[in-house]
This record gives structure tokens, sequence and C-alpha cells, in this order.
């Protein structure tokens, strides 16, 4: 962790991302989903949830989301690209968003 400094860290997580099928995984594979900066890679996602959460990281999977194409009256538009990360926990650590940890 020292190799990547804390403020980039704390500019790598966007937000968590609450939907029903991250819900699902949260449940199922005990995966946390966030929202990531475009250029984010795996370490330093893995290393802003252990430095922000203060749990163990067991894996991280990311995806990019293409943005949808959308109608402004009529003009085309597109949303933005981003980037989803998929963050696997060791077992007994837990990320509670409601609580507020």
């Amino acid at each position: 962790m020292s190799a990547i400094s804390q403020e980039r860290l704390l500019q790598v997580l966007l937000a968590p991302q609450i939907s029903e099928k991250a819900t699902y995984v949260a449940d199922k594979n005990e995966q946390v989903v966030f929202k990531v900066a475009t250029s984010a890679t795996k370490p330093e996602v893995k290393a802003a949830v252990e430095l922000l959460f203060k749990v163990e990281v067991k894996s991280v999977q990311i995806s990019n989301v293409k943005g949808k194409s959308k109608r402004f009256g009529k003009m085309m538009g597109r949303r933005k690209d981003w980037k989803k990360a998929f963050v696997c926990l060791k077992p007994g650590q837990e990320i509670n968003f409601v609580a507020g940890e």
C-alpha cells in the first residue's frame, strides 16, 4: 500500500452500487459492489476498501459499464461510461452501509 498514495485511494471509490443485483450478490457471494473511477485498478480498489472500511478483501473483479444512448428532445445524447467493482470480502468480514460504518 506504500506504493499508492492515500490521496489517490480516497478518490478511487465513488459510491456503493445499491441495486437488486448488488443485493443478490452481497447475500449469495459475500461481495460488495462499488462504482469506481474509470482509471481505477484492482490493487487500488482493494487498498481503498481496506483503508476506508477496515475490512480484509479476498479479491476484486472490475467491469466496464457502457453508457446508454438517450434522447433529449430531438437530440441524441449518451451517458458516460463507468466502472463497477465487485469486492469479495474474506469470511467473517462485512460492510454495512445502513448502519453508517
